[in-house]
């Protein structure tokens, strides 16, 4: 079998040598070279060849960012970054992913060794998800359009009343290549959209800063949920990196729960706590959307929010980063439409306003 050929960037011995005894543990994956800088692994990539690099964000001679972004307009390939939990290295992430980065890591420790297996299966499994990863010129990935928020922006306010009215919550389940997948959608949320429940894959810190930068370019509000936050409409709430997020409701209104609590699928917070939440307290008012990521976090719940009457949406496998976590919702059952990304923002409207006359499309 033909290994995963990867090549590491990091200015730290220290951590050049970590992830490489932590990847050779894997024998799906050979380490074919290491680079102390952009510079220098630019001379090195051609003679190497490998499928996936693994990049610092931060490091001397040139940046982690300005090589990656030259790297997907000369030469597209399978990155995944390797950052500080720290707020600049999470920003520095965070506008890693913009650029075309697959995914990332956080930096292991030295001291480590009681959680090793588990340090081990996160990278290596995310260097196996990037090794299968298409990766575009950065001047072929398509951005959706942002008709839809102008001309809802233009409609009279009685036109749009109905979104307001149909106490509808949308749940979003999302890991590898959702930062960029959110983003899209929620880009072109009107402010008047449904109360909007989000779980992305991140640690810790990195849920806040992805809730902080969504903000400032979204009509909508957008922040990282506290326990007994309310979903209102125009609003949307990111899990804390660390905490599962649950919906619930109390009368007419719907507010979040957010709390510890084992692993659930590997992770924490997991898709399907809150997706299970949402069939129990939400039922038919719910619209589940599960996006690209790798594994099958969000695929039991999405299909018990279909089994209650909500309308479920799995992104489509040709715009997905990796095509696991959808798949495996489309596989047992519990999705009602297949769309690409670009269509899914108008079609959670469309349910939106038209309720169970909705018609699914793409389901099979």
């Amino acid at each position: 079998m033909k290994k995963i050929r990867v090549m590491i960037i990091d200015d730290s011995a220290v951590v050049r040598t970590l992830l490489t005894e932590l990847l050779s543990r894997d024998r799906e994956i050979e380490v074919v070279g290491v680079a102390v800088d952009p510079i220098s692994a630019k001379q090195k990539i051609g003679s190497l060849n490998p499928d996936v690099l693994t990049l610092d964000v931060e490091m001397p001679r040139m940046d982690g960012l300005s090589f990656l972004e030259e790297l997907m307009q000369n030469r597209p390939m399978p990155v995944v970054m390797v950052s500080s939990l720290t707020d600049k290295g999470g920003e520095t992430t965070l506008r890693a992913l913009e650029l075309g980065a697959v995914d990332f890591v956080t930096k292991p420790k030295i001291d480590l060794t009681a959680k090793l297996p588990d340090i081990v299966e996160n990278i290596t499994s995310k260097i196996k998800a990037a090794a299968g990863v298409s990766v575009r010129p950065r001047s072929a990935v398509k951005k959706p359009s942002k008709k839809l928020s102008t001309d809802v922006m233009l409609k009279k306010a009685g036109e749009t009343a109905m979104i307001r009215t149909t106490e509808k919550v949308v749940a979003i389940g999302s890991s590898t290549g959702g930062t960029e997948a959110v983003k899209d959608i929620l880009e072109v949320m009107p402010p008047d959209s449904p109360g909007i429940v989000i779980v992305q894959h991140m640690p810790e810190r990195f849920t806040r800063l992805f809730a902080d930068r969504l903000d400032k370019t979204c009509a909508i509000d957008v922040r990282e949920a506290r326990d007994g936050d309310r979903v209102i409409p125009g609003h949307a709430l990111i899990a804390p990196g660390s905490d599962h997020m649950l919906l619930k409701r109390s009368g007419a209104d719907y507010y979040v729960e957010v709390k510890k609590g084992p692993l659930v699928n590997r992770h924490r917070p997991a898709v399907d706590v809150l997706f299970r939440s949402a069939a129990k307290y939400g039922g038919k008012n719910v619209i589940g959307v599960i996006l690209t990521g790798m594994g099958d976090d969000g695929a039991r719940g999405l299909k018990e929010m279909k089994d209650v009457g909500a309308y479920t949406i799995a992104q489509d496998e040709k715009s997905c980063v990796v095509f696991g976590m959808p798949k495996e919702a489309i596989e047992r059952g519990g999705a009602c439409s297949i769309l690409p990304l670009d269509d899914i923002c108008e079609d959670v409207l469309m349910a939106c306003r038209e309720g169970a006359v909705h018609q699914s499309r793409g389901a099979i």
